[in-house]
């Protein structure tokens, strides 16, 4: 039987006790407000199994997730039905052109993403509604990819390089 705290396991534990938490520290002093959303985002990331070759699409993803939610409480605020047949129709017809779109250009958007992206800011901006959005997209964007590139694959690589030994 394979021991529980392995290497592997305990370098790892390191990897996310430290550079998670400085990200934490620093997002305020970089102006982003929305910092946690870095950790849903590296979620995400290793959950589809820390490809380095999915950064890019997951990137653009998340991205165009965050774009999404905007353009959907702009939408929902032109419609001129009720609350619940607003919120319906906009969630049945984004989604499934992000579903569309992402799979006719995987290579582009990882669809995954593009949804998970899209509840984020629908999540941080619907309470304050369309006229506040001002920087916050702006600012998910940036722990977006925050979350995949640093606490994903940067630190999955720092992770490889501690649990080899190699340089």
């Amino acid at each position: 039987m394979k021991k529980l705290l392995n290497r592997e396991n305990l370098t790892l534990a390191l990897c996310i006790a430290l550079f998670p938490p400085i990200w934490a520290v620093l997002a305020p002093h970089l102006g982003v407000q929305t910092g946690a959303v870095a950790l849903i985002c590296a979620g995400v990331y290793a959950a589809a199994g820390n490809q380095v070759k999915l950064a890019v699409p997951m990137s653009l993803g998340f991205l165009a997730g965050d774009a999404w939610a905007v353009l959907a409480l702009w939408v929902m605020s032109l419609l001129p039905f009720g609350e619940s047949l607003t919120l319906f129709l906009t969630l049945f017809v984004m989604g499934g052109l992000a579903v569309i779109i992402s799979s006719l250009l995987p290579k582009v958007f990882y669809c995954p993403a593009w949804l998970c992206g899209w509840a984020i800011g629908l999540t941080i901006l619907a309470p304050a509604g369309l006229g506040a959005v001002g920087t916050t997209p702006w600012q998910i964007g940036a722990a977006m990819l925050a979350g995949i590139w640093y606490v994903g694959v940067l630190v999955e690589w720092i992770h490889q390089k501690l649990c080899t030994g190699k340089k």
